[in-house]
C-alpha cells in the first residue's frame, strides 16, 4: 500500500509532521477543526491589529532538528529576544528566576532565615521518592519557599491541592532547578556563547527566539510551505470518526466528508477525544480509561492600553491568592512588531478555569471589567488608561497529571498496538505536557518511522528522561545522539 497520511490538528506536532513527510514525497492531509487559525495553542490571534499569544512561547530547544526547523520555515523573521520575567507575592515583585540578594532583601532577614532553615530541613529530612507536586518542590526548595513561590500559583493553574498533582509535572518543567541552582546562576551569572548553552537549565535561560510577530506566523508560514510541496489542509474539518478496515484508515469528518485510504494516522489532538471516536473501539479497560483523563482550561483577558512603561517583562507570574488572575502578559515585551501603535501596549491576563465552570462561562464584558480591576490592584497598569479588551477561551490547554494518569495512559498505550500506523503526537495527543519543541520531536520521529517503513524510534520516550528535557545540549544532533536512546530495545540488537 502506498503511503498517505492522515494529520489530525494543525499544531506544532501535526504541521511538523506534514512538512517533513512532504519534503520525503510522502502523501499528507491536514484536518484542523478551527476555520481559521493553525498553530493549536501555539497560534496568534488578532484583534484590531493587535497580535497576541495562547499563553506566550518562547523558541528555545536542546535540539539542533528543532532549531533548524524554525530556521528554515521562518529565517531572518525570528528575533533574538531577551527573557524579563518576574513574580509577584505580597504585594512585591521578585526576578524570576530568583536574584538571591533581592529576594532576601524583599523578603525580609527573618522570612529569609526561616527560609533558609526550612531549605537545609529539606536537604537533611527529604520526603524519600516524593510522588506529588508539594513533596516535590519542598525536597528542591524547602517548604517554606514552596509555600510562597509555588503553591499558590500552582494550585491556580490547576484548580486543585498540589498533594493530587503528579510530581511528574514538576519533574518535567523545573527539573534540574533547585534552590542552590538558582542562587548560584544568580551570583555567579553564566555566560552563555554558543559553546556553553549546553549547560544552561532551561528554567534559567535569559534569551530565547521568538518570530516577529507571534508564534502563529510560524505555522502560518510552514502551512503555506507544506501546501507548495502538496499538502491538502481541510480548514473547518473537525474530525468525528476514525476507522481502520483491513489495515486501511479513513477519516469522517463534521463537514459529513469521509477521506479514505490512508496508511498512517497522526494525531494531535487530545487523547480522550481521539479514543472516543476511535473504530473499532478500544477494549473497555482502555476506553474507560482515556475517558478518564483529564484537561485544564485557560482564558487569556487581552487589554489594550495607552503604554505607560508600567512593565516591560514578558510576562509575571502572580503569586497572589487576592487575585484570580495567574499570569500577566506583556506582548509588546515579546517583540515591538505585535503592537501596531508605538505608544500603545497590549497585555494579557490569564485566568484558569474548568470548561463550563463559572469563569469559563462568564461574560466577556465581566471578565474584562476583572482583568482591569486586577491589573490596577496588582499595580501594573491604571483603569484609566485602558481603551480596549478582548476575550479568547482556550480548551484543553494542559493535560492534568493527577495520580491516576499515568496508569490510564499506559492502558491505551497497550491498546494501540492493535491499531497499526497510528500515531498519537504532541501535547493532547500523548497526554504529556510537553513544550513546543518536544511535541515538535514526537512528530519528526513520527515522520521519520513512516519514511523508514519501520518502527524506528519509540516516540513516548521524547521528554521521558531528564537529560532531553533539560540537560541536553542546545545544538545537540537529534538523531545521532537524543533518537538514539529512543530506539526500541526489539530494535537494538
Amino acid at each position: 500500500m502506498q503511503k498517505k497520511v492522515a494529520i489530525i490538528g494543525a499544531g506544532p506536532a501535526g504541521l511538523t509532521a506534514a512538512y517533513l513527510l512532504a519534503k520525503a514525497n510522502v502523501t499528507a492531509v491536514v484536518f484542523e477543526k478551527d476555520a481559521q487559525y493553525v498553530g493549536g495553542i501555539s497560534r496568534t490571534e488578532t484583534y484590531k491589529g493587535f497580535n497576541f499569544d495562547i499563553g506566550g512561547h518562547r523558541f528555545f530547544s536542546k535540539s539542533k532538528e528543532v532549531e533548524d526547523f524554525w530556521t528554515e520555515i521562518l529565517g531572518d523573521e525570528m528575533l533574538e529576544r531577551p527573557r524579563s520575567s518576574r513574580m509577584y507575592y505580597n504585594k512585591k515583585f521578585f526576578a524570576y528566576p530568583l536574584a538571591a540578594f533581592e529576594a532576601l532583601r524583599k523578603l525580609g532577614i527573618i522570612e529569609s532565615g526561616l527560609c533558609v532553615l526550612s531549605y537545609l530541613h529539606a536537604k537533611i529530612f527529604p520526603v524519600k521518592n516524593p510522588t506529588n507536586i508539594e513533596d516535590w518542590v519542598s525536597n528542591q526548595f524547602g517548604k517554606r519557599l514552596y509555600r510562597i513561590f509555588f503553591k499558590t500559583y500552582t494550585e491556580k493553574v490547576w484548580g486543585i491541592p498540589c498533594k493530587e498533582i503528579s510530581a511528574d509535572w514538576a519533574a518535567q518543567r523545573i527539573k534540574g532547578l533547585s534552590l542552590s541552582s538558582a542562587i548560584w546562576n544568580a551570583v555567579f551569572k553564566p555566560r552563555t556563547n554558543n559553546a556553553d548553552k549546553n549547560k544552561v537549565i532551561k528554567t534559567l535561560i535569559d534569551s530565547f527566539r521568538y518570530p516577529k510577530r507571534g508564534p502563529g506566523m510560524m505555522w502560518e508560514r510552514c502551512v503555506e510551505k507544506s501546501i507548495a510541496l502538496g499538502v491538502s489542509v481541510e480548514m473547518n474539518a473537525a474530525v468525528t470518526e476514525i476507522h481502520l478496515i483491513n489495515n486501511e484508515w479513513s477519516i469522517k469528518t463534521n463537514t459529513g466528508k469521509t477521506f479514505e485510504g490512508f496508511s498512517h494516522v497522526l494525531s494531535s489532538a487530545p487523547m480522550r477525544e481521539l479514543i472516543a471516536s476511535t473504530y473499532p473501539k478500544l477494549p473497555e479497560a482502555a476506553f474507560n480509561a482515556s475517558q478518564q483523563l483529564n484537561y485544564r482550561d485557560f482564558i487569556t483577558v487581552v487589554l489594550i492600553c495607552k503604554d505607560e512603561d508600567a512593565f516591560t517583562d514578558n510576562w509575571i507570574y502572580i503569586h497572589e491568592p487576592g487575585v484570580k488572575v495567574g499570569r500577566i502578559q506583556n506582548f509588546k515585551s515579546w517583540s515591538p512588531y505585535m503592537v501596531p501603535d508605538p505608544t500603545m501596549a497590549c497585555y494579557g491576563l490569564e485566568y484558569f478555569c474548568f470548561e463550563g465552570d463559572g469563569m469559563w462561562t462568564s461574560k466577556n464584558e465581566d471578565l474584562i471589567e476583572l482583568a482591569k480591576k486586577e491589573i490596577e490592584q496588582i499595580g501594573l497598569a491604571k483603569q484609566a488608561s485602558i481603551v480596549d479588551g478582548y476575550v479568547v477561551r482556550q480548551p484543553k490547554a494542559y493535560p492534568v497529571y493527577d495520580h491516576s494518569y499515568k496508569q490510564n495512559v499506559e492502558l491505551v498505550k497497550q491498546a494501540l498496538s492493535n491499531y497499526p500506523g497510528l500515531y498519537l503526537i504532541g501535547r493532547n495527543g500523548m497526554h504529556k505536557y510537553n513544550n513546543q519543541d518536544h511535541s515538535m520531536m514526537t512528530a519528526m520521529l513520527a515522520a521519520k518511522n513512516i519514511i523508514a517503513g519501520n518502527q524506528l524510534y519509540d516516540i513516548w520516550n521524547v521528554n521521558e528522561d531528564a537529560e532531553y528535557h533539560e540537560g541536553g545540549n542546545r545544538g545537540e544532533v537529534i538523531t545521532e545522539k537524543i533518537a538514539e536512546r529512543l530506539v526500541p530495545e526489539r530494535l537494538k540488537n
